[in-house]
This record gives C-alpha cells, sequence and structure tokens, in this order.
C-alpha cells in the first residue's frame, strides 16, 4: 500500500500524471514556439509534472536510486519556472529562464518517459534489455538533440509580452 492505494493503482495514478504532463507540456511548447503563452495547459503542465515527480518518491524502494535524482532536479527545476512565471512574470531574462527551465523539465519527464517504454513496452524490451544498448541509447540521444533544437526555437520566438498574451 502507498498512500492508502495499492501499488498497482499509485503506478496507475503516478503514470497517468506523467501521460498528462508530458502531453500539456508538448502542448505548452507548441505555445511557445509560436510566441505564446497558453496559460492553462502551461498550468496543467507545470501541476501534473509537479505531481510526477513528487509520487516518484513514493515508491517502495530502499536507497537513493536514479529515479530520486531525476525527479529532485526535476522539483528544482520547477520552482525556478514557477517562480519565473507567476513570481517574476516572465520580466527582462526570467522569461528566457522560464522557458529554459519548462524545456528541461519536459525533457525530464520524456526521458523517463522513454526509459520507461524500453521497460514495459513488449516490442521495445528485447531491443534494450539492459538500456545500455544502441536502440535504447539513441533513442535518448534523439530525443535529447531534438529538445534541445526546441528549446533553442522557443527560446528566439516566446516573446508573449509582444503578442499580448
Amino acid at each position: 500500500m502507498v498512500f492508502g492505494m495499492s501499488l498497482e493503482a499509485y503506478t496507475v495514478v503516478h503514470t497517468i500524471l506523467s501521460l498528462i504532463g508530458i502531453a500539456a507540456g508538448l502542448i505548452a511548447l507548441a505555445g511557445m514556439l509560436g510566441g505564446k503563452l497558453l496559460k492553462t495547459w502551461t498550468w496543467i503542465f507545470l501541476f501534473t509534472t509537479i505531481l510526477t515527480s513528487v509520487t516518484g518518491f513514493g515508491f517502495p524502494v530502499t536507497g537513493l536510486m536514479p529515479s530520486h535524482i531525476f525527479g529532485a532536479i526535476s522539483l528544482v527545476v520547477l520552482a525556478i519556472a514557477l517562480y519565473a512565471l507567476y513570481g517574476r512574470k516572465l520580466s527582462g531574462a526570467w522569461r528566457w529562464i522560464y522557458v529554459v527551465t519548462a524545456v528541461i523539465a519536459l525533457y525530464l519527464n520524456s526521458f523517463v518517459g522513454v526509459v520507461q517504454a524500453f521497460q514495459k513496452l513488449p516490442p521495445l524490451q528485447p531491443l534494450a534489455p539492459a538500456q545500455s544498448e544502441p536502440p535504447f541509447q539513441i533513442a535518448q540521444l534523439a530525443l535529447l538533440l531534438v529538445f534541445i533544437v526546441l528549446g533553442f526555437l522557443a527560446v528566439r520566438k516566446f516573446h508573449p509580452e509582444r503578442m499580448g498574451a
């Protein structure tokens, strides 16, 4: 039992939060690429991504795991994103700081999604059973490169104050 739920139910809740966070984050990122702040999608992205990171610490494990490190980094990055967006209202350098931290948070959640896909999806499991094989490494490298390019473009294009967003 985890927080009054079976481990299976808790895992489902955690997974659903993660998938919602990734989907909402991609929509929010698309808005940034279009120069707009999609307030509702951004809020959903930030909220569910925070919950994903927090619930990740609730799994019964012994010792520090890579997922804990990713979760801690994600929460720090998300705290900066929240401060840039809501505390500093994207003023000055806080605009690009928000974009960078939001993209990093989305990348971290997506990175874990790829890890889970290779662990849980039958077509992917045999390609990288130890998650050190080339298909896994290529998938993660491609993901990183896509987020670097999208993040760079978003920093250049996201100017909501110019567009009345």
